[in-house]
């Protein structure tokens, strides 16, 4: 009797594994697919507050802009890093007619304006509450940036920060498109 138990261990373990596999839940790589294809699927569009200001915005309120979106929150470092770089760009895009437009997640609102104070960013944030606009995403992590096209179509991902370099491969000919 006791040569079983090792076996029955290790088929409880099997099972176990086995319904991890079937029931967590990876992120949605379906944005990435697409994008990696050279697609330009649909970005989601959902009506969230702005954040340190009254009512709600949403993407399609942007459309016929160039958008750099970003995914961002105050307790992230990397966020810190790269938002004076979104900054610069966009006081460079804007009289292009593109923009720089900022989510934040999971924040305090007075944590994420403190923040926001601290860098001198002045391109709109809107607030994620529970990450379910940046789930629509697939966010993972952040910092995340997606830059949308005049059509609303998200034409580049980034997963981690931005650099010049990124934003200088995908921006230059997304804003000469016509919407």
């Amino acid at each position: 009797m006791r040569v079983f138990w090792p076996v029955t261990l290790a088929a409880a373990l099997l099972v176990g594994l086995l319904a991890y596999g079937v029931f967590s839940k990876g992120g949605n790589t379906t944005l990435d697919e697409a994008v990696g294809r050279g697609e330009r699927p649909a970005a989601p569009v959902a009506s969230l507050p702005v954040l340190g200001a009254d009512g709600n915005q949403s993407l399609a309120d942007y459309k016929g802009k160039v958008v750099v979106l970003n995914l961002w929150a105050s307790w992230c470092e990397p966020c810190l890093e790269e938002m004076p770089l979104l900054q610069q760009t966009h006081e460079k895009i804007s009289s292009r007619g593109g923009i720089v437009l900022g989510v934040n997640t999971q924040d305090v609102s007075s944590k994420a304006l403190e923040f926001l104070d601290e860098i001198k960013a002045t391109f709109p944030s809107l607030r994620d509450r529970d990450r379910e606009y940046g789930r629509r995403f697939g966010a993972t992590g952040y910092p995340e940036t997606f830059i949308i096209d005049r059509k609303g179509r998200v034409a580049a991902m980034q997963r981690f920060p931005v650099d010049q370099a990124w934003l200088d491969k995908y921006l230059p000919k997304l804003l000469a498109e016509e919407a």
